[in-house]
């Protein structure tokens, strides 16, 4: 069997993109797609999209992380839009189903600005703060992010968490709106350079402890720029956006 995809980056976050409308990809085959992902042994990437329809939406997007759990990908997310674009599903707006829910979209060029569900409830203690932002993300500050110890810090605070774990932002604040993040992530069980859910987590979570009273935040990753925007009302945030850049970085095929 020949695979067609696509392959997708939005800031450095990258992804196999399967256009899986005639249900044709066996999307229970976990081993295939750890296999895919594999940057040695496969394609390469931090996660597998399958796109496909939806009765009520412009499209359905089911994400798998490298290792073959399925959930919620911001940027994924993003360049599922792009995607969608490019085979003319879509034209600069549109809806579409996803882990958590049904999610909006605008395009600009190759900047994709998503809608992401309300977060009604944050957990703030001492060290650091845990938020779901479509998947469960621990956000902390430190000082110093380009001398930390990201992936092992990392992985051992991703499984304090009971089961499903939670991916780990490491936080350091430039000024009043601009937060730089790198975060380590479960399911690729490494630090990758962006995470969409992680620096919408990062940006409420700054905004929840008092350490910006802005709410358009700026937030450099290792593989670009991406900026959150919110609405806040009694600890409850809602109207929430992920923008930055969804780019095609190439289309291939790969015998299965």
């Amino acid at each position: 069997m020949i695979l067609n995809f696509y392959k997708y980056q939005g800031t450095g976050n990258d992804f196999i993109i399967i256009d899986n409308r005639t249900i044709t990809f066996p999307k229970n085959d976990i081993e295939l797609i750890t296999k895919l992902c594999d940057r040695h042994f496969g394609i390469g990437a931090d996660g597998l999209i399958l796109l496909e329809n939806d009765a009520k939406t412009d499209f359905k997007m089911i994400y798998f992380n490298a290792d073959g759990t399925e959930t919620m990908c911001g940027n994924g997310g993003r360049c599922a839009v792009a995607f969608a674009k490019k085979l003319n599903l879509i034209d600069c707006k549109t809806t579409f189903t996803a882990f958590d829910g049904t999610h909006y979209a605008e395009i600009d060029n190759d900047i994709i600005s998503l809608h992401m569900v309300d977060v009604n409830e944050i957990n703030i203690n001492k060290d650091a703060v845990y938020a779901f932002t479509g998947t469960q993300h621990h956000v902390e500050l430190v000082e110093s992010l380009d001398n930390y110890p990201v992936f092992e810090n990392g992985k051992k605070i991703r499984y304090s968490y009971d089961s499903p774990g939670a991916n780990v932002n490491f936080t350091q604040q430039i000024n009043t709106n601009t937060f730089r993040v790198r975060t380590y992530e479960k399911g690729v069980e490494n630090e990758t350079l962006a995470c969409g859910t992680g620096v919408t987590a990062v940006a409420i979570a700054m905004y929840a402890t008092k350490k910006t009273t802005e709410q358009l935040i700026k937030l450099p990753v290792e593989g670009g720029l991406l900026e959150v925007s919110f609405d806040e009302k009694n600890g409850k945030f809602s109207n929430i956006f992920l923008k930055g850049s969804a780019v095609c970085v190439f289309k291939g095929e790969i015998e299965l």
